[in-house]
């Protein structure tokens, strides 16, 4: 065609009602059909909160549209996944004859607009009004409507409850799997290095939280540390308790193991009996301070970095095999080395640092790797949030993130 489209036309001309929505639930922009049927000019919606526009009525006790509306909304920001909400209702004020109210019934779906980084920059609050619909099922006869109104309405009520449960439900489960991880973490006065740092961030919300890990133990012989970070699939207190078995398995493996790669042969083998390890990714390196090398090997992982003291970072991706469990026969893993001199730092992490949605992976390493560079000569405490502070989105990441910084 080669003509340009003017998506602001279309919008306006959209005949349903639509909204967008600012991650602050504030209006910015809606079209002619929204404005219609909600009985407000564009002056007095866009720019404005919505729950300012559109407050709950202050006469019903029991209105709990807005909050179910804010919850919906909440979800789509945390999760960035499309939400349709039971059915509503939400009382506007009459503008013609302030101070009353008018019953009205809405069918609302909100959907999430990403940005080029991949985090939620608008909502789409798209609304059919039912008000009519359900008044007409009753016919001529307004018993039979008020019946069929309380009906639905119960409905819907008895559904937000319902599901208000089972976020509650989420919400008591995730703060036990949170605990039950924090008790299994190692802490890193465990260890002889002190040049090192931890960071765990759980995901927003109850889905895809507690499957990270990360771990550091003294080897035998020599001035040696074993450091390994891990990713359980799944989230809440099975993947909990999977990360906790394969962690342990794989630091006492390391303890025993001439290399990496023969402890991620046995933690592959172990993973074979857990119920939930399937496709579960860890990668460890064997760093020894007296030779300056560092041992590594992954198991479907992404790389560990190495920031060295002139700023250049190297990528650790010669050693990747597939994730633990994922063959039937496994074969030994394999693993790579490089060298290190005074004043570099090991970096270790998981996929929730680096991933976004509708992002290439390369791009969130570049962003890592552009971050460890500019912050390589700060202690590993001050690296370690500055890296999350600025690869984290501002409301927090929709999976968990394990960080550990050692400074070599």
């Amino acid at each position: 065609m080669g003509e340009v489209i003017d998506y602001a036309a279309v919008f306006q001309s959209l005949p349903g009602m639509v909204a967008l929505i600012t991650p602050e639930l504030v209006y910015a922009d809606a079209n002619q059909e929204y404005l219609k049927v909600a009985g407000r000019t564009r002056e007095q919606v866009v720019g404005r909160h919505m729950f300012e526009v559109f407050p709950d009525n202050p006469h019903d006790p029991s209105a709990s549209g807005m909050r179910n509306l804010a919850a919906s909304l909440e979800r789509v920001l945390a999760t960035g996944q499309r939400d349709a909400m039971a059915l509503q209702r939400y009382d506007v004020e009459s503008l013609e004859r302030p101070g009353e109210w008018e019953e009205r019934y809405w069918s609302p779906v909100n959907a999430p607009v990403f940005g080029p980084d991949g985090d939620v920059v608008l909502l789409v609050h798209r609304v059919e009004e039912v008000t009519e619909l359900i008044r007409a099922r009753g016919g001529h006869t307004g018993s039979r409507t008020r019946v069929l109104e309380a009906e639905l309405y119960t409905r819907a009520r008895e559904l937000q409850e319902l599901n208000e449960r089972l976020r509650d439900a989420h919400a008591r489960e995730r703060e036990v799997a949170l605990a039950l991880q924090e008790a299994m973490l190692p802490a890193l006065r465990q260890v002889r290095h002190q040049g090192t740092a931890v960071r765990y961030r759980p995901a927003v919300g109850a889905l895809n939280v507690c499957g990270d890990w990360y771990d550091l133990v003294d080897l035998v012989g020599g001035h040696r540390l074993g450091v390994s970070v891990g990713d359980v699939v799944g989230h809440g207190l099975e993947a909990a308790g999977v990360m906790g078995q394969l962690r342990s398995a794989l630091s006492a493996a390391s303890r025993v193991a001439a290399g990496p790669a023969q402890a991620l042969d046995v933690l592959g083998r172990y993973a074979g009996v857990v119920d939930g390890a399937e496709s579960a990714t860890a990668v460890t390196t064997f760093v020894d301070f007296d030779a300056r090398t560092i041992a590594y090997s992954s198991a479907g992982h992404p790389p560990p970095m190495l920031v060295h003291a002139d700023g250049r970072i190297e990528c650790l991706d010669g050693a990747t095999d597939p994730p633990l469990d994922a063959r039937p026969d496994p074969l030994p893993r394999v693993q790579a080395q490089t060298a290190y001199t005074d004043g570099a730092t090991l970096v270790l992490y998981t996929d929730g640092l680096i991933e976004r949605r509708r992002e290439d992976i390369d791009t969130g390493l570049n962003r890592l790797a552009d971050s460890l560079r500019r912050h390589r000569a700060d202690d590993p405490e001050r690296l370690a949030d500055a890296v999350l502070l600025e690869l984290l989105p501002p409301g927090g990441a929709t999976d968990d993130t394990a960080l550990v910084v050692v400074r070599l």
